[in-house]
């Protein structure tokens, strides 16, 4: 029998979990204050270092008005102003590097002592990975802004963001399955890497139409805010906030004209249109919420208190997020509201993680 984990490896992981969403929001930061591409080359030792000296400031600003973005539309950019986004990003960089760091380097301390086993340790390099893959397409969404355009693949940055939040939802996962393993480490018998895998197929003994709807709602609960996350994907990389700043109605209309046939096809006016674009992050809040309330009130009349009490949080804070979003709109996109309305968005996904891993193993109680 594997012992129950260490509290030791289980605040790691929700330490993990906490800099992967502290992540997102500090990329948000950078796309807007337009940092992103002031950098024009990925070095992963030298880049720790900034520009030392006037020299090496007057070769990185050559280089980077060589770029689309400075050839455009920073082409009256002054050094001083240059320095200004170049540090946001290279700070960016840094804190990824470092939080890659604090990935690697308790690992293979558990690792070493045991604390892991090696034949168990599968999961744990899957956030190493995940670190990984997110420097990697990071990169190549900053690439996509380097060659013909001044701006990134507004496809790329929503697959870097749901990237991070993939790893974020399997940290989150992880961490709660070992808490749950520690807490009844004589019922479940500690093997938390065993039953990973299992917990969402997992049925209680008896099971009732009540819990297959509780099942039901709880996957249209991820799939809607999972669809909404990748619009709001859509959103930043197109700039399409400021498509519209009024609300409900958009260009003097609650559906636009043209609405569809903004594009080619009607699949790409939703998704390469700031108008579309703009116009489905916003009604499919509301399917959020409508989900959102379902789950809560479905859990609650079955007498599922530990289901019903993280999906009315959630119920809540969609509400909050919806408001942000309002206020977004109508007040042009300002830096700090919009910031917040993202880092919002991190807590709602993360919070719909924490509801489903609940409904998930609720057998298992």
């Amino acid at each position: 029998m594997t012992p129950p984990p260490t509290r030791s490896v289980r605040i790691w992981l929700w330490t993990v979990a906490a800099l992967v969403a502290g992540m997102v929001v500090v990329g948000g930061f950078v796309r807007l204050s337009r940092a992103g591409l002031s950098i024009v080359e990925w070095d992963a030792v030298t880049g720790v270092v900034p520009p030392m000296g006037e020299a090496a400031w007057q070769e990185a600003f050559a280089q980077y008005k060589l770029s689309p973005e400075g050839r455009t539309v920073n082409a009256d950019m002054t050094l001083d102003g240059y320095r200004r986004i170049f540090l946001i990003e290279w700070f960016h960089r840094l804190v990824a590097r470092l939080a890659g760091l604090a990935v690697l380097l308790p690992l293979l301390v558990f690792l070493f002592r045991r604390t892991i086993p090696w034949r168990r340790s599968g999961p744990y390099w899957a956030v190493v990975i995940g670190f990984g893959l997110q420097g990697l397409l990071g990169w190549l969404m900053v690439a996509s802004g380097l060659v013909d355009r001044p701006s990134v693949s507004h496809y790329r940055l929503t697959a870097h963001l749901m990237a991070a939040l993939a790893l974020l939802a399997f940290t989150i996962w992880l961490a709660m399955q070992q808490t749950a393993v520690a807490g009844h480490a004589a019922s479940v018998g500690g093997d938390v890497v065993a039953t990973l895998g299992r917990d969402a197929s997992h049925e209680r003994a008896g099971d009732d139409g009540s819990a297959r709807r509780l099942r039901r709602l709880g996957w249209l609960l991820v799939a809607v805010v999972t669809i909404q996350i990748v619009w709001g994907g859509l959103m930043a990389g197109l700039k399409a906030g400021t498509a519209s700043d009024t609300w409900p109605r958009m260009l003097g209309q609650l559906v636009p004209d043209g609405l569809l046939t903004a594009a080619p096809t009607w699949w790409q006016s939703v998704t390469e249109v700031p108008l579309g674009v703009h116009w489905v992050h916003r009604w499919l809040a509301w399917a959020v919420l409508a989900a959102a309330a379902a789950l809560a009130l479905a859990a609650r009349r079955a007498g599922e208190g530990r289901i019903a009490r993280p999906a009315a949080a959630l119920v809540a804070l969609v509400g909050v997020q919806i408001a942000l979003g309002v206020t977004v709109i109508v007040q042009h996109v300002p830096l700090s509201l919009a910031l917040l309305h993202q880092a919002t968005g991190v807590a709602v996904f993360a919070l719909t993680v924490v509801t489903f891993h609940r409904l998930a193993t609720a057998g298992g109680r």
